[in-house]
């Protein structure tokens, strides 16, 4: 039986990095328990330290059907390539190969908006997709 599961990504700034994600996915910020307004109010009510309150914050499919994504702050920057990553689908592999470049082009233009970094565009006679990295610097993919 399959597992449910979270996408956890280490950050500096978590709700900046949950915002971007949010973004660049069609999430949205988890909204907090119910009962409570925001998070703070709900931080406060079971006993968190103020300032542990940005320690984590997180992104979320609207209809519950993707994982959720995790941010939660450390202290240390990033310093090697990531192992894992995400690809962000934006073209359909039925679609011509100019086609999926343009859609492509313009999602790395919004997400560049957004914060991200365009890496370098890549490719065959087959694929083409665009290295990019989120606001802290993890690696991710347009395709």
């Amino acid at each position: 039986m399959p597992k449910p599961y979270q996408i956890t990504f280490d950050a500096h700034d978590t709700m900046k990095q949950a915002a971007f994600w949010a973004e660049t996915l069609g999430y949205i910020l988890q909204p907090p328990p119910d009962g409570f307004a925001t998070w703070e109010q709900f931080a406060a009510e079971v006993g968190i330290p103020e300032e542990e309150w940005g320690d984590l914050a997180a992104a979320v499919d609207p209809e519950g059907i993707q994982p959720r994504l995790l941010f939660a702050r450390v202290p240390e920057d990033k310093v090697v390539k990531n192992r894992v990553h995400l690809d962000v689908n934006v073209t359909d592999p039925s679609m011509a190969l100019d086609t999926r470049r343009t859609t492509i082009d313009a999602e790395v233009e919004r997400l560049t908006v957004l914060g991200a970094t365009k890496v370098e565009d890549r490719g065959d006679t087959t694929h083409t997709w665009t290295v990019m990295t989120d606001p802290e610097g993890n690696e991710f993919c347009v395709q």
